[in-house]
């Protein structure tokens, strides 16, 4: 790779991490799901709350966002926000678990559940 093709992926990079660092998830309490925007479309989590614990159902990413890496962001962005409130976490959605296997330093939040 010369100089040049080195800089534009330095670059692209940069801007990559930028976008991720400003996006926030959104709780939306209606619909019973964290969202997040990302180019105009909406993927979000379903989720169950029920006493101390939350349980992650579904994650769904529109058909124009997939193969961009915004599921594992928008499961990141909710572990940290569950993290945050200090609840208890059951991961029920498939996509969720397959996460926590490739992310073990979340088990954490679904320690006290297993035990």
């Amino acid at each position: 790779m010369n100089a040049l093709s080195e800089a534009w992926f330095s670059r692209k990079e940069k801007q990559k991490n930028r976008m991720e660092m400003n996006e926030k998830i959104i709780d939306n309490e209606s619909k019973k799901r964290f969202e997040l925007e990302v180019e105009g479309y909406v993927a979000f989590i379903d989720y169950i709350k029920k006493n101390n614990k939350i349980f992650l159902v579904h994650t769904e990413v529109p058909e124009e966002l997939k193969g961009k890496g915004v599921a594992a962001r928008i499961v990141k962005l909710a572990l940290e926000e569950i993290e945050r409130r200090q609840v208890q976490l059951v991961p029920i959605c498939p996509y969720v678990r397959s996460y926590l296997k490739r992310h073990p330093e979340w088990n954490r939040l679904v320690e006290a559940v297993n035990n």
